[in-house]
């Protein structure tokens, strides 16, 4: 019984954290993607996130980095792969402990650790040599997905090859057409499928 109770009060203290992970909503060509965002793991990528959607900077942008078996990237460009401008870019928060594991969301970034700004990826597998390692930072784990990863793979599935440029963009750009906070009360509240 005492483990019960403690089992209990141990759910019930990591609720607040739960109940500060917004949720956002990526309504693509092909499909929505809503993804949880770990704000109490990643605070300044998840802020930073947070600016550019609700900026409307990704809406409009294209999944321009899709290779199957590894990850699916976008964040950047527009549908004729012009690079958007973009922030300062936010401090590496890799050493947060999570793991790129399938379905989480991640930032892109260059090689030093601390140039991310805008584009991010979702990983498709556990690419376990993007992690953190004790000798050198990782690429940071901000969120995942948590509904909608069929629509990643429907982008996975979509023949690439066409822009010499970017050879691993799809040959039809498929775009984020609008990013957005999600009502979480009322997902909350909706009990009965649509």
């Amino acid at each position: 019984m005492r483990s019960l109770t403690a089992l209990i009060l141990t759910c019930l203290l990591a609720l607040p954290a739960l109940a500060d992970n917004p949720e956002v909503e990526l309504k693509t060509d092909l499909g929505l993607i809503r993804v949880e965002l770990f704000r109490d793991r990643a605070p300044a990528t998840v802020e930073n996130f947070l600016a550019y959607l609700d900026s409307g900077f990704y809406n409009g942008v294209i999944f321009h980095r899709v290779i199957p078996n590894f990850m699916v990237q976008t964040g950047g460009h527009t549908f004729d792969f012009q690079l958007k401008e973009t922030r300062e870019p936010v401090i590496n928060e890799s050493g947060n402990g999570l793991k790129n594991l399938r379905g989480t969301l991640a930032m892109a970034r260059k090689s030093d650790p601390d140039s991310a700004t805008s584009q991010f990826f979702i990983n498709l597998k556990h690419n376990a040599h993007l992690d953190a390692q004790a000798d050198k930072p990782g690429y940071t784990v901000f969120g995942r997905v948590i509904q909608g990863m069929d629509v990643v793979e429907k982008i996975v599935n979509e023949p690439r090859g066409l822009y010499r440029a970017f050879p691993n963009a799809p040959n039809v750009p498929i775009r984020i057409l609008n990013a957005r906070r999600a009502d979480t009360t009322a997902v909350a509240g909706n009990t009965q499928g649509d």
